[in-house]
């Protein structure tokens, strides 16, 4: 079969890739002149099944309002947004409640637990060069009421059977030799050795060479313009170079699927996210990092990558708004010198932003439209490079006709129309990760 991708992020590349293994004939189209050019270019770098938990939680409205107010603030709002993201927000509410989070959560853990396996399993058969790690991250509390709030955290990760390791001050620094100059400001944390971390863009660039030799054509520098229809099938992609045909497209187009689906009559409720990240040159090793440790308090996460350290956090909505704000890199730096002062040269950081695809319960969405050859892998959030390759394996035995291995029922665009069932028990609410 002829498959067509929208989009070489680490989403389609993942796609492409489980698809051409299944032995159909797959094409990737993308705007950009490579791979992984946008919001899988620079992100946190985290693995993090441990982390699996959607931002729509009990108690996270007032706790946003916190959050807004603070110097270093980890969540922006702008004043100014579009009637389509206030109505993403108004969803957004909806699911902060104990049954919607329990649902919801569960279905992230289900997919980003299965995409760390696949991952292993794809790694262990390609030689794949990431900066790849496999060290755990850690949790950093910077005060005792946040050590004292782990507890939900921790009730989530036995609940889920997510091993994890509660650490007082010396524990963390026994973890991350990097933090013994900050001891005094940490109070404790809770780590997690199932994790892992790597260079998304790394990543997605050697598994596209790995695509090409088992087939794959890029189309890159190649804009999509549209989609043309009959009846309940897509007949054509419109795109810079042509009209493409294929026998089953698709849409891995992160947060700028949901304008290029609605005229389709295609509803999809995924909104941009922005995040940002600084990666600076490592000068002194035995002050860095040895993995991920995310600062509790700034929602940011600071991850190792070879000779470099990433970074990365903060959830700014204002639509698609990709500008660089000093306000946010001097919360990243504030972030790295408190804990790692003196590991990595600032004055040479590259600074960036990009847009991660939200939807407003925090489950990508996986699974055929209302046209029986258009298939989407779409909103990921912050978890894109964690579920990507999971995601990938369950969009591929779906457009093959086969079953997954774990259960898609309820990953589809369907479950936002579809009656709600109130669960049995619901667990205590885990922070939003923001990285």
């Amino acid at each position: 079969m002829k498959v067509a991708i929208l989009g070489a992020g680490v989403i389609g590349v993942t796609s492409a890739y489980y698809l051409a293994r299944a032995g159909h004939e797959v094409t990737v189209i993308d705007r950009q002149e490579g791979p992984a050019l946008e919001t899988s270019f620079a992100n946190a770098g985290q693995v993090s099944p441990g982390y699996s938990a959607p931002w729509a939680a009990p108690g996270i409205p007032l706790k946003a309002i916190k959050w807004l107010m603070m110097e270093h603030a980890p969540l922006i709002l702008h004043a100014k947004n579009d009637l389509g993201t206030i109505r993403w927000l108004g969803e957004l509410l909806k699911n902060c409640t104990s049954a919607r989070y329990a649902v919801n959560k569960s279905r992230m853990v289900r997919v980003a637990e299965y995409s760390r396996d696949c991952l292993k399993e794809l790694r262990a058969g390609l030689d794949l060069p990431y900066d790849g790690r496999q060290q755990g991250t850690l949790q950093l509390f910077r005060s005792q009421k946040q050590v004292e709030a782990m507890a939900k955290d921790v009730a989530v990760l036995k609940a889920d059977g997510v091993p994890f390791e509660v650490l007082d001050t010396e524990g963390c620094i026994a973890a991350e030799p990097g933090l013994a100059a900050a001891r005094d400001k940490i109070v404790g944390g809770l780590r997690l050795p199932g994790d892992e971390t790597g260079d998304c863009f790394l990543f997605t660039n050697a598994l596209a060479q790995e695509c090409e030799r088992l087939g794959v054509t890029f189309q890159y520098g190649t804009s999509i313009d549209g989609l043309v229809t009959e009846g309940d099938r897509v007949t054509g992609i419109r795109t810079g170079a042509g009209l493409v045909t294929a026998d089953a497209i698709v849409t891995a187009l992160g947060s700028y699927a949901t304008a290029f689906l609605k005229p389709l009559g295609i509803r999809l409720p995924v909104s941009p996210v922005k995040g940002y990240s600084i990666t600076a040159p490592i000068v002194d090793a035995a002050r860095a990092p040895a993995s991920t440790v995310m600062d509790e308090t700034f929602k940011v996460a600071i991850t190792r990558l070879g000779d470099r350290i990433r970074v990365g956090g903060m959830a700014e909505i204002a639509g698609f708004d990709l500008s660089l704000s000093e306000r946010r890199r001097a919360t990243l730096l504030n972030s790295l010198d408190s804990l790692f002062g003196g590991a990595a040269d600032t004055a040479q950081a590259s600074f960036w932003s990009g847009l991660r695809p939200m939807t407003p319960d925090g489950t990508p969405i996986i699974g055929r439209t209302k046209f029986r050859n258009l298939w989407l892998n779409a909103g990921h959030g912050t978890l894109g490079w964690t579920m990507s390759c999971g995601s990938a394996r369950v969009l591929a035995d779906l457009v093959s006709g086969g079953r997954p291995e774990i259960d898609a029922t309820d990953l589809g665009l369907e479950r936002y129309s579809a009656p709600r069932r109130r669960p049995a028990a619901a667990p205590a609410a885990a922070e939003p990760h923001l990285a």
